[in-house]
């Protein structure tokens, strides 16, 4: 087992993993920007590294200055959190050839997955169902005519190298789909440096569920059911919810079977999440994603597992600690994300927290960084909370959730949380009947009046 692990991340994933570090007996090294120095991961770490000024590029995204910090401390292995170098390939082989572990899945597998192309061909290839479209890059727009007149209309133009929504447009006939194709093309540009795009059927009312996949990197592999993770803004998730409202048990058998038995045949290591579009009792890959998910919380919560602990024993080596059969679904759980926000515009709002108190009682979890006194640092992703509650069953966790908001106190800043107790109001939520499509309509709606 690891000595020491150096957690290249902040805010409540930092915090995360050096609760599941001093639970396994291992000392745990937080960095930090000179914006987070006075952060709750910092404080709580056994040692803390500032590895540069505040812009992210100077610091947690400074492959030399991480590395360095290793070298500092003695670490001997990295657990990337989510977002910032988790899904770097080339992050990932320049630890390795450093002779640190990563706590995450090779190179190889985070390079095949990160490119959406690659990752369908793939997914295809092992038996993974996936959205009609384009079988490759898309180079012109002859050849994106020509497509989208094969798959039908609407289509999705998507950049290959994307991520957050972005490098994304939407062409419902051909009279919209010139312009959607060069709006993609140069989005993703601008965002990636990459504007190569691809084209997927549209469609109109799916549910976007992704299912929870774990290997040891020797070709076992277990899946952990499925989270709904429909109610999004601008490709964002608000609410996540396991298991999914729409989903039965043999459904989830099923589906659960395909992706635990396509990442075991890629000999894939450490925790995954293979993304779908469902329409109609149909699955339909969008993406995997090569770490740990933001929402993670729910799937731990009826499945009473500590996938951070997971990670880092697979990372070592050792077996997974669970067998199919092992893994059963107790109750329900629903996450919400709260960010520093102001609505109803969404727009980021930091400053200082001068009072922060987090809701208890039976099945309640929350998982901040905040304190009172807190400044947040205006540099970052704006999600600072996430709450998590579990129930007996759906309309407990809801009732759970409702109480939950209601204790829960972060003055001093905008956050979303008033978002959450209107959702909680309206009947759709409350039966789990939405779509990917309903939280935009539904904003939309209120801002009109």
């Amino acid at each position: 087992m690891f000595r020491k692990i150096l957690i290249a991340n902040r805010g409540e994933i930092a915090l995360r993993v050096v609760r599941a570090c001093r639970e396994m007996g291992i000392k745990s090294v937080a960095v930090h920007s000179t914006a987070d120095s006075d952060a709750m991961h910092v404080r709580m770490a056994d040692e803390a590294i500032c590895i540069g000024p505040a812009p992210s590029v100077e610091s947690y995204l400074s492959v030399p200055a991480i590395i360095s910090a290793c070298e500092i401390s003695g670490a001997d292995a990295i657990h990337p959190g989510y977002g910032f170098l988790s899904e770097n390939a080339n992050f990932v082989q320049i630890v390795e050839d450093h002779d640190i572990t990563f706590i995450g899945p090779s190179a190889e597998h985070i390079r095949m997955m990160g490119d959406k192309i690659t990752a369908k061909e793939t997914m295809k290839a092992l038996g993974v169902p996936c959205v009609p479209g384009s079988d490759g890059g898309v180079a012109d727009l002859d050849a994106a005519r020509r497509i989208a007149g094969e798959i039908g209309y609407p289509v999705i133009i998507k950049a290959t190298a994307g991520g957050g929504g972005r490098g994304m447009k939407l062409a419902r006939d051909a009279a919209a789909l010139d312009n959607a194709f060069r709006g993609a093309r140069n989005e993703a540009k601008a965002a990636f440096g990459n504007d190569e795009v691809y084209i997927e059927k549209y469609l109109d009312t799916p549910r976007h569920i992704e299912i929870q996949v774990f290997g040891d990197g020797r070709g076992n592999a277990v899946h952990l059911g499925e989270r709904d993770c429909s109610l999004q803004r601008r490709h964002q998730k608000v609410l996540e919810e396991a298991p999914g409202p729409a989903i039965d048990e043999a459904t989830r058998a099923r589906i659960g079977a395909i992706c635990a038995e396509a990442v075991a045949k890629i000999g894939y290591r450490g925790a995954g999440t293979i993304e779908f579009l469902y329409e109609n009792g149909e699955f339909f890959f969008i993406e995997m994603n090569t770490r740990l998910q933001v929402e993670h919380p729910v799937t731990e919560a009826i499945f009473n597992v500590d996938l951070v602990r997971e990670q880092i024993r697979v990372a070592a080596g050792e077996p997974l600690s669970f067998t199919q059969d092992e893994l059963r679904i107790t109750g329900h759980a629903i996450e919400v994300r709260i960010n520093a926000e102001k609505l109803p515009n969404f727009s980021p709002c930091p400053g200082l927290v001068n009072t922060f108190h987090a809701p208890g009682g039976l099945g309640v979890r929350m998982d901040s960084a905040l304190y009172g006194g807190y400044r947040i640092p205006p540099y970052y992703d704006s999600l600072v909370a996430k709450l998590i509650v579990h129930g007996r069953d759906r309309p407990e966790a809801l009732a759970r959730l409702r109480r939950a908001l209601g204790e829960l106190i972060i003055d001093g800043i905008d956050t979303t949380v008033p978002l959450f107790f209107d959702l909680l109001e309206e009947h759709d939520i409350q039966r789990g009947d939405y779509t990917i499509h309903w939280l935009e309509k539904f904003l939309a709606e209120r801002l009109a009046g």
